[in-house]
């Protein structure tokens, strides 16, 4: 699905679209994904807001929306592609200057539970599992492609409120300066001078070799240029390129921070080419790089525990720094070749087989993202609460805790954390709804949202309105969550970061205090035990 600010000129950074599914493969909860580049646009240009698929098709098909007009065609000469060839191919077909192919790779052909949806080849839909989902519906691609123009209700308001958001993100240092000039990858080095950046699958928050892998160097090394999504005046994405050695690419897009963390940090791995081939196979078979990292990280220290038994293995040597074992772990994976049909289950199935689930750090099915929080409280509660799962994105209490944004609080105290993960996921899903960059909010308020909307809608929306909005999204979403059996019971995190203090670092000493901050985030909430009360439903509007 698109949303209202979706391909809007003006909107800032308005080329994102959403997916969803009733149910994840990875975790069971509700399947959600996000991704910017062109696609989102291209598919209002092609007429349409959103798409919904049912069923499954007995053979390999592709849809093509193409100037207001939708049809299913046979995709059986493009199944077995990659992601890459798959794009160009359907381009190449369909023709017309708007034009972007969302697809799998074979990795959501093999129902990796890891997998993605790929769109604009280096782009990604990447948590949950969505990409499995496509693939149990043998569903290849869609490709949209048209000239229509989205149209808004005030324009000469629009101009106006964007222009006045458009500057103030310029003038912002991360949305203006940090994140255009290194990415998202600037936040390695930051994160571990704050003690919370996950190393060996979350053993302490201190990578020593954290430098050898950031943005900066990224930037003095193998970074070749930056590429914007459509409507995007940030641009963080990377360009890159290896021109020599084992892990030769000569080009490539990304990694950016998480990929980096998940493919190098936590699994020790501190050769940043190996890292951006590794990422470049998860673009080339559709892989989410967290989920598929934190998995290797998982297996690395399963095994190097002991409880792996050689045979499983197959000869792969799966230990913390090993780069050309991380990088094999890749395409072993995406096609369930020897013990990559093992790491395909992602880390909750794998450490459960093995008999130790505690060493999955994932919440709900789903592994977190590069955060300790044993170092920045509010992003664990965030963690926890979470209706996808282990998600940093639903509730960025890192933006004040570590950035300062709005204002700076401190990460080592769990005071005023509830109020601040219950604000930031309400006001996520207004972004995410719109559908839109949460970067921007590093830089905009509610308020300027409020504006935009009002200007492209007509409708008359404030502030509290917005939070409204958000807080009935966040409430919906739990009452499906309640329905599948999630409560509060799975509202908790991994047992190393609730009872093993952390070793080292400016958050030396400290576990996440969780239940604490989970009782005041409940009562804020106006739930029970996990699950939204009558009384808040109804306060809501929300009918059962």
């Amino acid at each position: 699905a698109t949303g209202p600010g979706t391909g809007v000129p003006g909107f800032p950074s308005s080329g994102r679209y959403h997916v969803m599914a009733l149910k994840s493969p990875l975790t069971g909860s509700i399947g959600s994904a996000n991704s910017g580049g062109e696609w989102g646009p291209y598919l209002k240009f092609s007429g349409f807001d959103a798409v919904i698929i049912e069923g499954a098709s007995d053979k390999p098909v592709y849809l093509a929306i193409v100037d207001g007009e939708a049809e299913l065609r046979d995709a059986s000469d493009l199944w077995g592609k990659n992601v890459f060839d798959t794009c160009r191919i359907l381009r190449k077909k369909i023709g017309g200057q708007n034009t972007s192919v969302a697809c799998i790779g074979p990795a959501g052909e093999n129902l990796a539970r890891m997998a993605c949806i790929m769109n604009d080849e280096h782009r990604a839909a990447g948590r949950t599992g969505l990409g499995a989902v496509m693939g149990s519906k043998n569903l290849k691609a869609i490709v949209v492609s048209g000239n229509k123009r989205v149209q808004v209700a005030k324009p000469d308001e629009l101009k106006e409120v964007s222009k006045r958001c458009l500057e103030t993100m310029r003038k912002n240092s991360t949305t203006g300066e940090g994140l255009p000039t290194y990415g998202t990858a600037i936040v390695v080095n930051v994160m571990n001078t704050a003690g919370g950046l996950p190393y060996k699958n979350w053993q302490t928050g201190v990578n020593p070799d954290g430098d050898k892998i950031s943005g900066e160097t990224l930037a003095d090394t193998y970074l070749t240029g930056r590429r914007a999504c459509w409507g995007c005046t940030i641009g963080c994405g990377r360009v890159t390129s290896v021109k020599s050695g084992p892990y030769q690419i000569l080009n490539s897009e990304g990694p950016e921070y998480e990929s980096i963390w998940a493919l190098g940090g936590s699994t020790a791995v501190k050769d940043l080419d190996a890292i951006i081939k590794a990422d470049y196979y998860c673009d080339e078979f559709g892989l989410d790089p967290i989920s598929l990292g934190s998995t290797i990280a998982a297996a690395m220290e399963l095994n190097e525990k002991g409880y792996i038994p050689e045979e499983d293995l197959q000869g792969l040597d799966l230990r913390f720094g090993n780069a050309a074992a991380m990088v094999e772990a890749v395409w072993r994976t995406a096609y369930k070749a020897g013990f990559g049909k093992y790491l395909a289950l992602g880390s909750r199935k794998l450490c459960e087989m093995y008999g130790h689930p505690e060493l999955s750090m994932s919440v709900k099915g789903l592994e977190m993202p590069a955060y300790d929080p044993r170092a920045v409280k509010g992003i664990g509660l965030n963690y926890a609460t979470a209706n996808r799962g282990g998600c940093h994105v639903t509730g960025y209490t890192v933006s004040v805790e570590i950035f300062g944004l709005p204002e700076k609080v401190d990460p080592l105290t769990t005071e005023g954390k509830a109020k601040w993960a219950k604000t930031f996921q309400d006001f996520t899903c207004v972004v995410n709804s719109t559908v839109n960059c949460l970067f921007v909010t590093f830089a905009l308020g509610v308020k300027d949202f409020a504006d935009l909307l009002s200007a492209v809608t007509g409708w008359e929306l404030t502030e509290d309105d917005l939070l409204t909005i958000g807080e009935r999204i966040y409430n919906l979403e739990r009452v499906i969550l309640n329905k599948y059996g999630f409560n509060g019971k799975d509202d908790i995190l991994p047992k190393r970061l609730l009872e093993e203090p952390m070793p080292e670092g400016p958050a030396k000493g400290h576990v996440v205090e969780l239940e604490k901050m989970k009782k005041e985030y409940y009562e804020l909430r106006g739930w029970v035990n996990g699950v939204p009360t009558p009384e808040k439903l109804k306060e809501l509007k929300i009918e059962l």
